[in-house]
């Protein structure tokens, strides 16, 4: 038997970083973000050789053992194990799987698209097709959240998971007691379309570990900097502004509101951004881009850039005379999903 899945990678809209741990427990957090037709994909394959495998074949990285009911974590295809590890314990499993699985993402590790959590989602469904576990959307996205934050140890916010496992655009508030609450919004078709031919999405070409950026954000969080708690409230309401722009296709005070978040995002940790990130941000203002910010946690990856769309071809043409590439890509409305073959 072989199972396959994938799941949606997203953009970060507005918001990001409220959804972090203190901040969302004591403030509660809100992130818009949207699906795109980059994915993160597992496959399967049953075997009977009471043998297990992992093969993450993008990062060309494997690890195989006998079957057993839990796996070392020791740096290795952690995100793989912890899942397997929380299946066999959570689901009382009396014997050991005996499998091989092979993933790859559609984005690097540290692209600020969510590829890791992403990741988990793509295997926890693979995982749920196979042993027809009775999990739902919200007990998908939690379980993939505490596997990646608490099992595995990594350090990041909650929105990843959600909009891997839901899809869509999704308006996503956060709050104590992990208690989150996902309202997909129902956006026009013509407001996707603009909004989708308003952005240039942008890969700089350098990834970065989004665990350590997220790392000095909690400690100022859990400091009470008060520059880091106002950029965060700050961001937290222009989310507001920006899901009531999407839904009126008021790409303007979008896009205005998205170089005030980008501001104000700055403004909670100093690696955020760097000299090279300033000086494409620069370069895209210059040849026309409205504003701009940097996926996911910050300090590379990937950027994106709100732009007319009758000045598209000049802002990407100025981009391409740097290091990344830019990317095309279309919105979708659909979650994590899993089939057998």
């Amino acid at each position: 038997m072989i199972i396959r899945s994938k799941a949606p990678l997203r953009l970060g809209l507005a918001g990001g970083g409220t959804d972090v741990s203190p901040y969302c427990n004591e403030f509660g957090g809100y992130v818009l973000n949207a699906t795109i037709d980059m994915y993160a994909y597992c496959t399967i394959e049953v075997t009977d050789d009471n043998r297990i495998s992992f093969y993450a074949a993008d990062r060309g990285e494997y690890v195989e053992s006998e079957s057993i009911t839990e796996m070392e974590l020791n740096g290795k295809l952690d995100l793989h194990k912890g899942v397997y590890n929380r299946i066999v314990r959570d689901y009382d499993l009396k014997e050991p799987l005996s499998f091989k699985m092979t993933t790859y993402s559609d984005a690097p590790a540290g692209s600020g698209l969510g590829s890791s959590s992403t990741m988990v989602v793509a295997i926890l469904q693979a995982f749920s097709e196979w042993l027809s576990l009775p999990l739902g959307e919200y007990d998908m996205a939690q379980l993939a959240y505490q596997i990646e934050r608490i099992d595995v140890g990594l350090s990041g916010g909650r929105q990843d998971q959600y909009a891997a496992t839901f899809g869509g655009v999704n308006f996503i508030e956060f709050y104590d007691n992990d208690r989150v609450v996902v309202n997909p919004l129902r956006v026009k078709n013509w407001i996707l379309n603009e909004l989708e031919h308003s952005i240039v999405l942008y890969y700089t070409g350098a990834s970065r570990e989004s665990a350590k950026i997220i790392d000095e954000q909690v400690k100022s969080a859990e400091s009470k900097n008060q520059k880091s708690l106002d950029a965060m409230h700050e961001l937290k309401a222009d989310a507001l502004i920006m899901k009531e722009a999407v839904l009126k296709g008021d790409i303007l005070t979008f896009a205005k509101y998205l170089g005030k978040s980008w501001e104000a995002k700055k403004r909670m940790a100093s690696s955020i951004s760097n000299s090279h990130i300033d000086h494409v941000y620069d370069i895209a203002i210059e040849a026309g881009a409205y504003a701009g910010k940097v996926s996911g946690a910050g300090g590379g990856g990937f950027m994106m850039f709100m732009v007319d769309p009758v000045r598209r071809l000049r802002v990407i043409e100025q981009l391409k005379k740097q290091d990344g590439t830019a990317m095309n890509f279309h919105f979708t409305k659909n979650g994590t999903e899993a089939w057998r073959v």
